[in-house]
């Protein structure tokens, strides 16, 4: 992270302040007493304790912020959304069999030992036990989430009827949009590429990724102009401009997946690779590849056993034809195309962090 310290340290100074504000507030929340057995509540806060880069609360806040809005009066739906976030995270590590999360096991991995260790399961059975705690505390970190965001009523005073409205946009709109992205992830690995397009693989990475930061922003600037309906133009700019960065974090997401260090990412050299997903950057190098490339990727790309050798080679064909340079500019080009989004939000220190945000996306070693 070192080599993007210096340009962007007033903006990370600016997240972690945020992140830190949010993290108080979820710590020191009383429905943490109300989680259990004790593996459910330990599950429930292991990701969050972990700590992460918290982009989405910050950026709830930050839009918040840039429309006029009271950042306080925002805290608990961003620490809403940190903690809708991680179920997300938990179920998808589950989905994609992924084994470390931050440099730290995963949910399922961690209480699949607890449960061997505690409880007496054994092989198979600790395995299951482990896919049970981290779906289950995925439940209960979902339910804790629409809590937090009604406490903008409870404790801060927000129209009822806005907070209603943002509830009810999170357990439908985001959160249908969110599984569809998800499951076209897992179908998609298994498609042949002939069968996809580009459109198609960055509306897959929109669905999964882009919508909840759209409603990071629409949330924030809704709670900022105390717009139940969420109608202003100004909301409408907002969210456009986070549906896009949203996108374009994903791509570099899946970029570090291929490139990144274990060190940095958290997650196993070429885990994308063994699981097969076909990001952009697979699409693209399989458009440009010869049939002998074609074969020696299909070899290594879905394939779970696959060795560190294979994935080496492998990794080396993703740049060698183009595919890690094609995504960068994707990813840049989208963030382009969300600053002209911002062209009618007043300018303020908040609009300049939004902004910095937006080039952070596409230049982040992690």
């Amino acid at each position: 992270m070192a080599q993007i310290n210096d340009p962007f340290r007033v903006l990370l100074d600016e997240l972690a302040i945020r992140k830190q504000r949010v993290y108080d507030y979820l710590f020191n929340n009383e429905y943490a007493a109300r989680f259990a057995p004790p593996h459910i509540r330990d599950a429930a806060f292991s990701y969050l304790r972990m700590g992460g880069k918290s982009l989405r609360p910050a950026v709830l806040l930050l839009s918040c912020g840039a429309v006029g809005g009271d950042e306080n009066v925002a805290i608990p739906a961003a620490a809403g959304i940190e903690v809708y976030h991680t179920w997300t995270l938990v179920h998808d590590d589950i989905i994609d069999r992924d084994d470390r999360r931050r440099g730290k096991p995963t949910v399922h991995v961690e209480f699949a030992e607890r449960g061997a260790k505690e409880l007496g399961f054994k092989g198979a059975e600790a395995e299951h036990y482990g896919h049970v705690i981290g779906i289950l505390a995925g439940d209960v970190q979902q339910s804790w989430s629409y809590m937090l965001f009604h406490e903008l009523y409870t404790k801060n005073g927000v129209d009822p009827a806005l907070v209603l409205n943002l509830v009810g946009e999170l357990a439908t709109n985001v959160q249908l949009l969110l599984v569809e992205g998800e499951t076209l992830d897992v179908q998609y690995a298994k498609r042949e590429v002939i069968g996809l397009s580009e459109e198609l693989v960055i509306e897959m990475l929109r669905k999964k990724t882009g919508v909840l930061y759209e409603f990071a922003g629409r949330a924030g600037a809704t709670i900022g102009l105390n717009d139940p309906t969420a109608s202003l133009p100004l909301i409408h700019d907002i969210a456009e401009f986070c549906s896009r960065c949203g996108t374009a974090f994903q791509l570099q997401d899946d970029i570090l997946g291929v490139i990144g260090k274990p060190e940095q990412t958290g997650k196993p050299v070429g885990a994308d690779i063994r699981e097969g997903k076909k990001t952009l950057i697979v699409y693209q190098a399989l458009r440009a590849a010869n049939e002998a490339q074609k074969r020696e990727l299909f070899s290594v790309i879905g394939n779970l056993a696959a060795s560190p050798e294979q994935v080496e080679r492998a990794t080396k064909l993703l740049q060698d034809l183009g595919g890690i340079e094609y995504t960068q500019q994707v990813a840049t080009r989208m963030v382009n195309e969300a600053e002209a989004h911002l062209a009618n939000v007043p300018p303020s220190h908040y609009k300049d962090l939004l902004q910095d945000w937006a080039e952070y996306l596409v230049g982040r070693s992690l």
